[in-house]
């Protein structure tokens, strides 16, 4: 289960410290997509051969998964491919909001954390789920910043919920193909270093 513990993010009203987190690391990764200069959606990320567009777009498809997940109670393969490919057409600033806003909704319902998601890795408690989606939008937040040269300082809160959640599982997810493997942190790392370097970012 996802670490709950801890002070909260910027209070969304649900009144349980990890949906604030997941609002906060939604309001943070929002922030840097709303920066991103009408020149700048071609630009390189440090995520291997993605555009920010490519960027951009991963996040919101991970984000339209969590109504059929948490809510509608759906499986990877009765989702199928409805997410995949484009996802952000012709506005992609509004189509992250879009996205954002229906992944908080779902959470944040009453008794989402409570159930079980069917992942590509099995069942799943949906606040593990809930706290995988908030390691990932902290980090694709720094990929996004660096990319477009916004400010790269992570949330102390969220940086630290992040290496708490990640640590336990950051070995199995270079085997998967889609990290890069853990760069080795100087002895002196901070929290934001550590988080980043667990997943195979070069600072």
């Amino acid at each position: 289960m996802a670490d709950t513990t801890g002070t909260a993010g910027p209070s969304d009203g649900a009144g349980d410290p990890l949906l604030a987190r997941h609002s906060a690391a939604l309001e943070l990764f929002t922030d840097r997509v709303h920066a991103v200069g009408a020149d700048q959606w071609d630009a390189p990320t440090p995520c291997a051969d993605w555009s920010v567009r490519d960027l951009v777009n991963h996040l919101a498809a991970e984000q339209l998964w969590v109504p059929s997940l948490v809510r509608d109670g759906a499986t990877i393969d009765s989702v199928g491919d409805a997410f995949d490919g484009d996802v952000l057409g012709p506005d992609p600033v509004t189509s992250w909001d879009t996205a954002a806003a229906a992944s908080r909704e779902a959470f944040r319902e009453p008794g989402a954390l409570d159930r079980t998601v069917q992942l590509s890795f099995g069942e799943t408690a949906a606040d593990f789920y809930c706290g995988q989606m908030i390691g990932d939008l902290v980090v694709h937040a720094w990929d996004l910043s660096r990319a477009i040269g916004a400010d790269e300082k992570l949330p102390e809160d969220l940086v630290a919920f992040s290496v708490r959640e990640i640590k336990p599982y950051a070995a199995d997810l270079a085997k998967t193909g889609l990290f890069a493997p853990a760069v080795e942190a100087p002895q002196d790392a901070d929290a934001q270093t550590e988080l980043l370097s667990l997943l195979g970012r070069e600072v």
